[in-house]
C-alpha cells in the first residue's frame, strides 16, 4: 500500500495517517469497555473495521484526519489524535482515543501538541475544538494539558444529535501564546 500524508515526530510517538497495520490496536480499543465508553461505544471488531476506515477516508477527501499515534520504542499502536471535521461539525476538532496501554504516559499531550501545531501551520484554523462528554474527566484533563478550556454545551449533527457534549477550546492566538511561554 503507499503511504500518504505527513508523518511528525515527538520525543517518543510517531505520528501519521492510519495504516491498515494499525488496525488490531485500534478494534482493540474500540473493543474495550472502557476505552470505548465515550467513543460511541464498544464495537465488534467487524463494526470496528468500518469506524477504522473513517479516518484515512478523510485524509483522502479532506485532506486530514486524525494521526494514528505509534511508539517509537515498540513500535505500538498508541491511539489517534488530530484534526477533524465530519460534515456538520460544530467546529474545526482536533480529536482523540487511547488504547489503554498509552494511559497515564503522557502521550496525549505530547501527541496532542504536535497535532494542534500541524493543524494551525497546515489547515488555516482559527480555533479549535475538543467535543467531550461531560463524564470524561480523563479527556478533560487532555484538553486543559493542551490549554483548551471548557465553552460550553455543544450539539452534534444527526445521527449523533443526542450525545451530550461539551466544547472545549481555544483560538490559534491563544495556542501561539502558550506555545511561546512553554
Amino acid at each position: 500500500m503507499t503511504h500518504f500524508g505527513p508523518m511528525l515526530e515527538t520525543d517518543r510517538l510517531i505520528l501519521r495517517p492510519p495504516r491498515v497495520e494499525d488496525f488490531d490496536g485500534f478494534a482493540e480499543l474500540q473493543g474495550n469497555a472502557d476505552a470505548a465508553r465515550f467513543i460511541g461505544g464498544q464495537v465488534t471488531r467487524p463494526e470496528a473495521w468500518r469506524r477504522f476506515l473513517w479516518q484515512p477516508g478523510a485524509w483522502l477527501v479532506q485532506g486530514f484526519g486524525m494521526f494514528g499515534v505509534i511508539e517509537k520504542g515498540s513500535g505500538l499502536w498508541m491511539g489517534q489524535i488530530g484534526p477533524w471535521k465530519p460534515e456538520g461539525w460544530p467546529g474545526n476538532e482536533i480529536g482523540y482515543a487511547f488504547h489503554p496501554r498509552a494511559w497515564g504516559k503522557g502521550y496525549a499531550t505530547e501527541a496532542g501538541t504536535a497535532a494542534i501545531d500541524w493543524a494551525f501551520d497546515n489547515l488555516g484554523w482559527d480555533d479549535l475544538i475538543h467535543c467531550i462528554d461531560p463524564g470524561n474527566v480523563a479527556s478533560q484533563n487532555v484538553a486543559k494539558r493542551l490549554g483548551s478550556t471548557m465553552k460550553g454545551p455543544g450539539k452534534l449533527p444527526p445521527p449523533f444529535q443526542e450525545v451530550a457534549i461539551d466544547v472545549w477550546g481555544q483560538t490559534r492566538e491563544q495556542w501561539r501564546q502558550r506555545r511561546a511561554r512553554s
